[in-house]
């Protein structure tokens, strides 16, 4: 990895905080110090069950899927990606030890803030404490809209939604963990996708 490259993610993860609120250039560049690089190869784990959840995450690039063991079968909640801010909020804020695997499912790197430099920050700062909990707020929706989305819409349209909001997960991220985020089974989804692709050439 190149020194440009990680200036770039810097300078990318600076934009995303600027884009929830104006912070003082020469405070968010001191603040911006506090995040640690962790680079997770394809297939490890970030977070896993009983783990203490200290840190809050940025995307530099890459894909971390959020998921639970339900009678050994994966459920998965979330994939968070590049430009996007995560952790396992319930465990983050409660402080209590995660129910949860936060995985990479491609090479990944991530940009890491603990919990007491992030609190530290917004104490010192009312910008950094709106951006703080603006960012809460996003990754809070992102797992309460799933609540939605997999009652509200019919199993096509769970698709469907996702090829219009999201298609680069169906380039990047395995059929089964696609299937298990849109709450159907593999040859279910793969049914779907069939069902589709003949309804075009038709």
């Amino acid at each position: 990895m190149t020194a440009t490259a990680s200036k770039d993610y810097l300078k990318n993860l600076k934009n995303k905080i600027l884009s929830y609120t104006e912070v003082d250039e020469d405070l968010l560049n001191h603040w911006l110090g506090y995040y640690k690089r962790i680079d997770v190869k394809k297939g490890d784990t970030l977070i896993s069950p009983g783990q203490m959840v200290e840190h809050f995450y940025y995307v530099a690039k890459g894909c971390i899927y959020y998921y639970k063991l339900e009678e050994g079968e994966q459920k998965v909640l979330e994939f968070y990606t590049e430009d996007i801010f995560f952790t396992d909020l319930p465990a983050y804020v409660k402080e209590t030890p995660s129910d949860y695997y936060l995985k990479a499912s491609e090479n990944t790197i991530v940009y890491a803030i603990s919990k007491s430099d992030g609190e530290n920050s917004f104490k010192k700062s009312h910008q950094l404490e709106r951006f703080g909990r603006l960012s809460m707020q996003e990754a809070f929706m992102k797992i309460f809209t799933r609540v939605e989305r997999l009652s509200n819409r019919t199993n096509e349209e769970r698709y469907l939604r996702l090829l219009e909001k999201r298609p680069d997960l169906l380039q990047r991220v395995p059929q089964y963990l696609i299937a298990s985020y849109l709450g159907l089974t593999p040859v279910g989804l793969s049914k779907i996708r069939k069902r589709i692709s003949i309804s075009q050439q038709s």
